[in-house]
């Protein structure tokens, strides 16, 4: 059994059986491939494919447990490789962060610092969904994702509290809403709103506030972004309900915030990394200059031995 055989089982599954597809992936022939698979099937005793005639068109179940641990198999050895690059040149590489939406302005100082410090290190910033950054982390596309959700059902991942935030509420500067003290949830509820796609940007902590409320919010539009949520209600076309930290004074000039403290359950955004993956030094110093207070250590510590996807508040 070699690298190469594992390589190749992934790759089917990517190109979804084509060997063709896989030889030209992996840069060997498809004969060659066809032989690899042989090989590691009359090794290990094993059908691992399913086929039709000579053409493979899926996985058997021994295939797809082996699958599991090929993938994990293939990212330690990635991993050994970072682990060699690390030692041989600790201050240049690539520094990969998958972040979900509404982080980007609450981590500039944090990009500012470390490019002071790790100048010849290429910095790839990557804006994913929670669903796309764990795949990414995963899958070893990020080094480091930053979620506004938990991302507690990966078990192969590690959560930690990074920030607090809050849900406001925002309209047209002049909105009737803004003469309007203290704001409850029926004056939100009273007109029609623009707010985040269900499941992202802690929309269901919006949905149980209306919710445990008995309320049945007029929500005519969604955004996956906020900037797009802004535009609308700075349009006139309903209010917004968005992250505290997508709203800038100066920037949103033509937007008022409304208050509204109590209305929304709070949320936090976290830090997040691949149990098990090595991250190299100048991964762990970012995640440092983020929040002080997870230094090296802790980070490695906790990617290592926690059984838990996430890591107590």
């Amino acid at each position: 059994m070699n690298l190469q055989q594992l390589r190749i089982v992934r790759e089917a599954v990517q190109q979804d059986f084509n060997l063709t597809e896989v030889a030209n992936a992996l840069y060997t022939s498809q004969s060659g491939i066809s032989k690899s698979i042989r090989d590691l099937e009359d090794e290990l005793g094993l059908e691992l494919f399913v086929r039709r005639g000579k053409r493979l068109i899926g996985l058997t179940d021994p295939g797809k447990e082996l699958l599991t641990i090929v993938e994990r198999v293939l990212l330690d050895t990635k991993s050994i490789k970072q682990l060699a690059q690390q030692f041989s040149s600790s201050d240049q590489g690539e520094l990969r962060l998958a972040i979900t939406n509404g982080h980007a302005g609450h981590v500039p100082e944090a990009v500012r610092n470390f490019k002071k410090l790790f100048p010849k290190v290429r910095l790839l910033v990557h804006q994913a969904s929670p669903k796309q950054t764990a795949a990414m982390l995963l899958d070893g596309t990020a080094d480091i994702g930053i979620s506004m959700e938990a991302l507690e059902e990966n078990p192969d991942l590690v959560a930690f509290p990074y920030y607090s935030w809050d849900h406001v509420v925002i309209a047209q500067r002049g909105h009737d809403l803004e003469k309007v003290t203290p704001l409850t949830l029926p004056d939100v509820a009273s007109y029609t709103i623009i707010t985040y796609e269900r499941g992202l940007t802690g929309r269901p902590r919006i949905d149980e506030a209306f919710a445990n409320a008995a309320i049945e919010p007029d929500i005519v539009m969604t955004a996956l972004d906020s900037t797009v949520i802004k535009t609308f209600v700075e349009a006139g076309l309903g209010i917004g309900i968005v992250a505290s930290m997508a709203y800038d004074a100066n920037r949103d000039a033509g937007l008022t915030l409304l208050p509204t403290a109590g209305l929304f359950a709070g949320n936090r955004a976290r830090i997040v990394v691949r149990k098990d993956r090595y991250l190299r030094g100048f991964a762990c110093r970012f995640i440092e200059l983020c929040a002080p207070a997870l230094t090296e250590s802790v980070v490695r510590h906790a990617a290592t031995v926690k059984g838990e996807s996430e890591l107590a508040d």
